[in-house]
């Protein structure tokens, strides 16, 4: 049997060791579509900061010895489309490249807005070892920076630029930082805290152009919907990711947001398989199909895609929108439908001084997504009730009337929920 993973990242590489562990004599090959050995892109922060060295960036340790080891063939090249007839990859050097199984885990792509100027010199996303290089040369003490975009990766990628000394200035169209992951009032929060602690941020406000050369000796001058025009030395955008499956036209491979996928990973195509980023899965919470661009969801994905692909039936137990965000010391997290459902009741608790939010959102007497700001003691017993949506019975109105009960709530209802399923096993 032979094995084609399209994608060197955590999903490809998890993938790829399942497999190698389960069948000891499959051909299995990674295709990668970088100069670099598998590495992890979450550890790119900890690279500027210089709290890891590239090495520390790497997947695994030992570096193309452990995939020696394994008898995982790499490949450097990018698949530019897929046979599935044929069952055939074709690579952008022009190679092709038979299997009898495939995994599409080609990860996501920043998604550039139509900025003029932005494709010019001066201007990086933060997502590859190369654009890190790159902010890392620019990004001296002292340097005036400017980011695009405040939402997740923006805000991971500012907690690593702040600690190089730059005077950093962030621009976000939404109305409030994070507004994908945070409510109004938890995004506010965030925004009044990042700019207590000197980071300058623009809300409501669309980077128009990115002009040569700036105002006040800078290379650059970022004009804004608002008027105005700020200088920068260094840009970075961070506005977002789209999955990486343009390759899949005209495969037959069905595409929503991401690759389509059933409950065991596979695509429209059967012997096609899907895992990480580009995946597009079953939430439980909500309902619908999501892509969640969370490791521990990739993870279990690629483990559970292998195991189909080796004819050993498993199934993925659903994904939920989870983020856990630190912002320059602040602690904020959203699970699940954090917005809430038409006719759902909900209950908010706020405390400005303290920079403290909590959110709770119902649907019947089930928790079904949560804001939390500032509030760290019980972020994994709000992922337990959303994730294994929990009937809270009485509880429901404990918690309307106080949500900082969710302790007490998990631990009677989990206990009693777990009795029921005892009774009727």
């Amino acid at each position: 049997m032979k094995h084609v993973i399209l994608g060197a990242g955590p999903a490809g590489v998890i993938a790829a060791e399942t497999l190698r562990k389960h069948a000891p004599t499959d051909e299995i090959l990674i295709v990668g579509d970088e100069p670099e050995l598998p590495y992890s892109r979450m550890a790119i922060p900890y690279l500027l900061v210089g709290q890891v060295g590239e090495d520390g960036t790497r997947l695994r340790r030992g570096g193309a010895l452990h995939y020696d080891r394994l008898q995982v063939g790499l490949i450097q090249s990018r698949a530019t489309a897929v046979n599935t007839a044929a069952r055939q990859v074709v690579l952008d050097d022009g190679r092709t490249l038979a299997y009898d199984r495939l995994l599409v885990a080609t990860g996501s792509s920043p998604a550039q807005p139509p900025v003029p100027g932005i494709d010019g010199p001066g201007v990086h996303t933060c997502w590859t070892l190369a654009d890190a290089r790159a902010i890392a040369a620019a990004a001296k003490p002292g340097a005036r920076v400017l980011q695009l975009g405040a939402g997740f990766i923006g805000c991971i990628i500012m907690e690593a630029l702040a600690t190089r000394g730059v005077h950093l200035t962030v621009v976000e169209m939404g109305d409030r930082m994070v507004p994908r992951m945070m409510g109004p009032a938890a995004g506010g929060m965030i925004k009044r805290w990042v700019e207590g602690k000197g980071v300058q941020v623009h809300t409501g406000a669309r980077v128009e152009a990115i002009e040569r050369p700036g105002p006040d000796g800078a290379a650059m001058g970022v004009r804004l919907s608002n008027g105005a025009v700020l200088p920068a030395d260094l840009v970075i955008s961070a506005t977002g990711v789209r999955p990486n499956i343009g390759f899949l036209e005209d495969s037959g491979v069905r595409c929503l947001v991401g690759v389509l996928t059933d409950e065991r990973m596979q695509t429209s195509v059967p012997g096609v398989y899907a895992a990480g980023d580009c995946a597009e899965a079953f939430d439980k919470v909500s309902g619908q199909t999501i892509v969640s661009a969370i490791q521990p969801n990739a993870a279990e994905q690629a483990r559970v895609a292998a195991m189909n692909m080796l004819g050993r039936d498993s199934t993925l137990k659903g994904v939920t929108q989870i983020n856990v965000l630190d912002t320059l010391g602040l602690i904020s997290a959203s699970f699940g439908q954090w917005e809430g459902v038409p006719g759902g009741e909900q209950v908010q608790m706020t405390d400005e001084p303290a920079c403290r939010h909590l959110s709770l959102q119902f649907a019947g007497d089930r928790l079904i997504g949560c804001n939390a700001v500032g509030w760290t003691q019980h972020v994994g017993v709000m992922r337990g009730l959303v994730e294994g949506q929990v009937r809270l019975g009485a509880w429901k109105d404990k918690l309307l009337a106080d949500p900082t009960l969710l302790m007490e709530a998990y631990l009677a209802s989990a206990q009693a929920q777990g009795e029921r399923g005892h009774l009727t096993a």
